[in-house]
């Protein structure tokens, strides 16, 4: 598959903390600001697919809202067996917008 940089939300749409679920291509992604880095990883929970966008963050760790599974939205590991992972996108700032690399 080719690599693509997708255009995903404005970056002023992307406030500190804020879980905010976008379609790239049509794949599910939630997009996340730590200070000054965006993280993007896939918006489905590795468990049963539960949308993670209703989770709750704390730090770098986002808690699904259906079975309490941890992630660390860094890489996407999950906290009790690190073999398991959700996907993760890498991001780019261009012009006032957040895109993300889709591969």
């Amino acid at each position: 598959m080719t690599e693509q940089w997708l255009e995903a939300a404005p970056e002023d749409s992307l406030g500190e903390g804020i879980l905010r679920p976008v379609f790239p291509g049509g794949l599910p992604v939630l997009l996340v600001r730590r200070g000054p880095e965006i993280f993007a990883i896939e918006n489905r929970c590795a468990h049963m697919g539960c949308p993670l966008a209703a989770g709750k963050l704390e730090g770098h760790i986002l808690e699904c809202p259906c079975h309490d599974w941890r992630f660390d939205i860094r890489d996407g590991s999950f906290l009790a067996a690190p073999e398991l992972a959700l996907k993760t996108y890498k991001t780019e700032l261009r012009n006032g917008s957040i895109f993300v690399r889709i591969l």
